[in-house]
């Protein structure tokens, strides 16, 4: 997957954009505060129709304007023209210029793995931010995931309403609480199912890129379930044994909802013991690991981006990470300078230079012949 060409008007510093990439690497350096990040952000967003920052909408649209687009030509088996409209009445996609309904169909359409230093929050937070992480990932890959989500979360909803009624009325039925129970653990077990088929998938790889740069061995990423082990009979009678704890609480306290995942190195949990500098590693040798994912699941390579890479890393893990970066697959990385690039000899590459929201400077580098 190859995004061509990209259009913006009026994103973020961008009051108007027209840019041709290069279909292996892009480099897009800059002074801090110029603009850098803003532009691989907006690729995101015309990918998954929201920032990876924790921001509204809103406030993508540039100061003083009611609307922004973001728009892309993206080739895969074919070329398609992507397009995403945001107002401040809302948010709008189209696909070949026509509008797409829903958005729920519109995502998994591109597919991004992005690296950000935001990204630490992924070991260093709470489960639902990891949850939220591994969400998005599998639902990139698989549309049915993202469907079977929503409606898992809306039974959810249903039964600690109805728990919540139970509470205060003693009388009501407990039957139609076992029908959501079990439509509850009908979704999760699919969602259950797929975490785990892509953790697992996950850890075939984590430990190999870790070794590559950081060399050492000994890292892999553990799912915690309270589905763990169970089959559906066993799953039931968990929330059986769970019914008064509920009812006290007014929510349901296990299921597929509380996960969560660990990053070992050695058995070690890397958000208590690991320092920022392994953490990190570990969250760029899970994208690369998804890099490869998502070829397996999808046929194709999705589009890579990194972010403020190198900031906090040695120069000898950053060109350990370079020689991972394969000409196969669309890279764009920001940083504030070219000098570690200099022995970069596999690649031809374009480099933007961004000034104030434009691009003042482009250049194309050949491959160096050996």
């Amino acid at each position: 997957m190859k995004i061509e060409f990209l259009k913006l008007l009026n994103f973020r510093n961008y009051e108007r954009l027209e840019v041709h990439f290069s279909p292996t690497l892009n480099l897009i350096y800059g002074k801090n505060g110029s603009g850098k990040t803003n532009l691989v952000e907006s690729i995101y967003v015309l990918g998954l129709t929201r920032s990876f920052r924790i921001v509204g909408d809103k406030t993508l649209i540039l100061d003083g304007k009611n609307a922004c687009k973001v728009e892309g030509t993206v080739k895969q088996k074919s070329k398609n023209v992507y397009t995403v409209l945001l107002s401040k009445d809302g948010k709008k996609v189209q696909v070949n210029h026509n509008k797409i309904a829903k958005i729920s169909d519109y995502i998994s359409k591109i597919t991004i793995v992005l690296f950000h230093p935001d990204d630490l929050r992924f070991i260093k937070d709470t489960p639902s931010t990891r949850r939220k992480t591994l969400n998005i990932s599998i639902s990139l890959v698989n549309l049915d995931y993202l469907q079977y989500l929503n409606r898992y979360k809306i039974l959810l909803k249903q039964r600690n309403a109805y728990l919540k009624q139970m509470m205060m009325n003693g009388s009501l039925s407990s039957d139609y609480l076992n029908i959501l129970t079990e439509k509850l653990v009908d979704y999760g077990i699919y969602l259950y199912e797929k975490r785990k088929l892509f953790l697992e998938s996950i850890n075939k790889e984590i430990g190999n890129f870790y070794e590559k740069i950081a060399h050492v061995s000994g890292l892999k990423v553990e799912y915690l379930s309270d589905y763990d082990g169970k089959n559906k009979e066993q799953i039931l009678k968990m929330y059986q044994n769970s019914l008064q704890k509920d009812l006290s609480f007014g929510k349901t306290n296990i299921g597929i909802h509380t996960d969560d995942l660990k990053f070992l190195l050695n058995g070690k949990d890397l958000k208590d013991y690991g320092s920022e500098g392994q953490q990190k590693n570990a969250i760029i040798s899970y994208k690369f690991s998804e890099l490869e994912i998502f070829r397996e699941f999808t046929g194709n390579y999705p589009i890579f981006i990194l972010d403020d890479l190198f900031s906090e890393l040695d120069e000898e893990k950053v060109q350990n990470i370079l020689k991972l970066l394969k000409s196969e697959i669309q890279t764009f990385i920001t940083t504030t300078d070219l000098k570690h690039f200099v022995s970069l000899d596999e690649f031809s590459y374009k480099s933007f230079y961004i000034e104030n929201g434009s691009i003042v400077r482009e250049d194309e580098h050949e491959r160096r012949r050996k």
